[in-house]
Formats: structure tokens, C-alpha cells, sequence
């Protein structure tokens, strides 16, 4: 038994929409503008800690589309996982928590932006496969540049 109690643990506990919002403040003259919209997108990534060996980690994304200087529409997303991470090397958790973790969320927000999108009746917008690795290296450097002391790059505390 006492074997079992160390075992390394990596387990979902939920996944969830946390925060969704749609706003389309210019509607309904601007849809009958005939420009193509441009549109922007930003992803980011946010992690707590909830218990001991339990994290929070969040994938956000903002979705801005404009015709011209003008809103058409803006989607802002948060979907999170609830995940137990136990008996794993304390240099692997970071990894796991900027990488592992967010490959697991994003299809779920990739669903939940392009549904809200597409009952809004635009064209749903279809997020892009993400490298969550690049992504989380890219961090780490970026923080080493800065001086930072080479912990997570996405871990805030509760």
C-alpha cells in the first residue's frame, strides 16, 4: 500500500467554461457592412495552485473582430481544468502544468469560441492548433532574459 501512496499521479478532475463573454456593440448596422472583418486573436495561459496537489490551469482566449476601426464582435473565453498532480518530480510539475495540461483544455475552448461565434450568426472562428511546448519554452527564455529565478512561467499563487 504504502508502494501506491508514491506512485506519480496525473489525473483530470473537471473541465469547464470559467468565464465566457460575446459583445456586439455596433450591431446591428455593422452587419450590413460588406468589408471583410479583420480579425485578432490572443491566447494565454493561467495556473493556480487549488489544494496540495491540485492545480487550476486556464486557457484564455480573446477573439476582436472589426470591420474598418469598428467592433463587429468580441469573444473572450476562459476554459480551465482542475488536475491532481502528485509524486512527480518537482522539475517535471512546471512542464506538465504549461504543456500537458493546456493541450488537454484547448480543444474545449476551440468548441466553446467557435459555438458562441457561430449563435452570435457569424461564421464560427476556428482557433489554430496551438504548440503549447514552443509556447512554454518561449515563456521560460523569455523569463531567464528578464532574470526571473527559472520557476513556472504561468503560475500565479492563490
Amino acid at each position: 500500500m504504502a508502494e501506491q501512496a508514491n506512485n506519480p499521479v496525473f489525473q483530470i478532475q473537471r473541465v469547464y467554461t470559467k468565464d465566457l463573454s460575446l459583445e456586439q456593440p455596433n450591431s446591428p448596422q455593422i452587419l450590413l457592412e460588406q468589408e471583410q472583418p479583420k480579425v485578432d486573436i490572443n491566447l494565454g495561459l493561467e495556473a493556480q495552485p487549488v489544494a496540495d496537489g491540485v492545480f487550476e490551469v486556464s486557457v484564455v482566449a480573446t477573439v476582436h473582430t472589426k470591420v474598418k476601426d469598428k467592433t463587429l464582435f468580441l469573444v473572450e473565453a476562459k476554459q480551465a481544468g482542475i488536475f491532481e498532480i502528485r509524486n512527480i518530480p518537482e522539475d517535471q510539475v512546471n512542464p506538465i502544468i504549461g504543456i500537458a495540461c493546456p493541450q488537454i483544455v484547448y480543444p474545449y475552448l476551440r468548441a466553446v469560441v467557435a459555438d458562441v461565434i457561430s449563435r452570435a450568426g457569424f461564421p464560427p472562428v476556428h482557433l489554430a492548433e496551438v504548440n503549447f511546448q514552443a509556447m512554454y519554452e518561449a515563456q521560460l527564455q523569455q523569463q531567464q532574459q528578464q532574470g526571473g529565478n527559472g520557476g513556472s512561467p504561468i503560475i500565479t499563487s492563490a
